[in-house]
């Protein structure tokens, strides 16, 4: 039976937006944004966010001791992080996507019938500034159960080819393949999300995605892509290679959003598998694109089925020129600006595709006209 339609998402989140303008400013927190350039611009500050509370017929949550967690960390808010009946998010922390990130984690709370039974886990750079990132989150969500967890960029920065663009060799894009490593054991399943994404509907559904007996994740498949433009020439010309995918019905996925087994990648070395492909990818160019590859050639055509409607991808444009694109046809609950063009910079440069302004009111930056006021 066909899902039912949600109503048009446009008037709605425009008059959304137009009421948080109306909203006062009660706190703000302050953080340095980097460029591609990595030089040090301008200072952003972001509101504070309202709380949203639980609906009463949310899981109670328990919190669990668990020997992965600091002993300086064992406040209720860290115990948290091994309770079973949170829904897990992980999501990459870094100064030059900040302003997405905090948007992402609106949004999510906001459409969450339990937000408050959300648990984040933030992946920084090991060289960020870790109390920045922190003091940036907790300021603006002091009432937010996070952990952040510090990525060694030296595992992945010899392994990485240049790619068709910049941004995507950033050594921070590969730390979803190190997620199962670098979160706790008793953390089993978790959502990970990208930085310029929106929900408008509630993660539990999507986090609640069955795997089956035997799937290690989860993902919307777009089998009408034409899956050989993601390798070389010298990959399908090349019979030991192009036979990884002869007994797969191999798709291509957008790993922005993904919902991921720890448990079994764990069992099944996932992460080396990926690194083997890297190495090869190092002494033959296989691939153009950065981190998405290996993870087509490692799980493209094993995974579990998710609802287009859970990552409603492409909205930042392609690679190069990052064009105004638009929905695609169906249901929406996820608004995912993959490609070059970012929503925050489209709108600070005053130049704003007709679907950002779907993300402006999750925007808690403080104008400079709210600075003065």
């Amino acid at each position: 039976m066909p899902l039912p339609q949600p109503p048009p998402l446009l008037p709605l989140l425009l008059l959304v937006a137009f009421l948080i303008l109306l909203l006062p400013a009660p706190s703000v927190s302050a953080a340095t944004t980097s460029t591609s350039n990595a030089t040090t611009t301008t200072t952003q500050q972001f509101r504070e966010a309202p709380q949203f509370y639980n609906s009463p017929d949310c899981p109670s949550i328990t919190p669990l001791h668990h020997d992965d967690l600091d002993p300086d960390e064992s406040d209720d808010d860290h115990m948290m992080i091994c309770a079973y009946q949170a829904v897990h998010v992980a999501m990459t922390l870094d100064t030059a996507y900040i302003r997405g990130s905090m948007a992402a984690i609106l949004s999510v709370l906001q459409h969450s019938s339990c937000p408050q039974n959300a648990v984040f886990h933030f992946v920084a750079s090991a060289t960020a500034n870790a109390s920045l990132l922190r003091d940036t989150i907790s300021s603006s969500f002091p009432y937010l159960k996070f952990r952040i967890y510090h990525f060694d960029d030296s595992h992945v920065s010899g392994l990485i080819s240049i790619s068709i663009r910049s941004a995507l060799d950033c050594p921070l894009n590969y730390a979803r393949s190190y997620l199962a490593d670098l979160l706790p054991l008793c953390v089993r399943r978790v959502v990970y999300l990208d930085s310029d994404l929106i929900l408008v509907d509630d993660i539990a559904k999507l986090a609640a995605t069955p795997l089956g007996p035997s799937s290690v994740l989860a993902a919307p498949e777009y089998c009408n892509a034409n899956f050989t433009t993601y390798f070389t020439p010298a990959f399908w010309s090349n019979p030991s290679l192009s036979l990884t995918f002869a007994d797969r019905k191999a798709c291509y996925f957008n790993t922005g959003v993904m919902v991921i087994d720890l448990d079994r990648w764990r069992g099944g070395d996932y992460t080396t598998k990926i690194e083997e492909w890297m190495e090869l990818q190092k002494r033959m160019r296989i691939y153009e694109l950065g981190s998405l590859p290996p993870f087509l050639l490692v799980f493209a055509g094993n995974i579990a089925p998710v609802e287009h409607r859970w990552n409603q991808h492409g909205l930042g444009g392609d690679n190069f020129r990052g064009l105004c694109r638009d929905l695609h046809p169906g249901s929406v609950s996820l608004l995912h600006w993959s490609g070059k063009g970012k929503p925050w910079a489209r709108l600070e440069a005053n130049r704003p595709c007709p679907l950002d302004a779907l993300w402006a009111p999750y925007d808690l930056l403080v104008t400079p006209f709210v600075l003065d006021s």
